[in-house]
């Protein structure tokens, strides 16, 4: 299934590049801003749960994005692995919460005036490593979510800067449990809630 995934993404990328005269393919990076969802755990045997909400933390991203250009809307798919990340108090220590995956937006974009333009679209996500500090976590139920980004951007020449919103809607949560000094455990929710700032450049 994993392979289908990319297989389908460069399909994607390289039918805009081949499209359309105005179409191109480049790079991208970015900081992004991300809270994951609450993280519920409990001490011991039928011990409360305690709901925790997450603090913010800086991530990052990197990968290619293609695209094919009509005359005031354009279709533009990217493949980006990202690095997410955010706190939770557990038992009375700050624990953080990394997730690393590969995002696939296919972004619909309408241009405004001169170089601003406005973008929204599915992004469909494969989750390859959460890790929720020094704590036993399991792999996350779904590897395969989807989610909304949507933001507006400038292009200047080849250089592109964009800000976006992303949202994950798939339910999915990962497992964890604390044996270092309490019997603490429980879940967490994995869906990004994330602020991004990227940089793309056309080669």
């Amino acid at each position: 299934m994993k392979k289908t995934f990319l297989v389908a993404v460069f399909a994607l990328i390289g039918s805009a590049v081949m499209a359309q005269s105005g179409s191109g393919f480049g790079v991208k990076a970015g900081l992004s801003y991300n809270k994951n969802g609450d993280l519920i755990s409990s001490v011991g045997d039928g011990g409360q749960d305690i709901v925790e909400g997450a603090e913010g933390k800086t991530g990052y991203h990197f990968g290619f994005w293609g695209k094919l250009d009509f005359p005031k809307i354009y279709l533009r798919p990217e493949l980006v692995y990202s690095k997410t990340k955010s706190s939770y108090d557990v038992d009375g220590n700050s624990q953080d919460y990394d997730v690393s995956k590969l995002d696939m937006p296919v972004l619909l974009g309408y241009k405004l005036i001169g170089p601003l333009h406005i973008f929204a679209g599915p992004a469909f996500q494969y989750t390859l490593n959460n890790d929720l500090g020094d704590l036993q976590v399991e792999d996350v139920k779904n590897d395969f979510t989807v989610g909304l980004n949507a933001g507006v951007g400038v292009n200047l020449g080849k250089v592109g800067l964009d800000v976006r919103y992303e949202r994950g809607f798939s339910e999915n949560e990962a497992e964890f449990i604390d044996t270092n000094v309490a019997n603490v455990e429980g879940r967490v929710d994995s869906r990004p809630s994330q602020i991004i700032f990227a940089l793309s450049l056309k080669l």
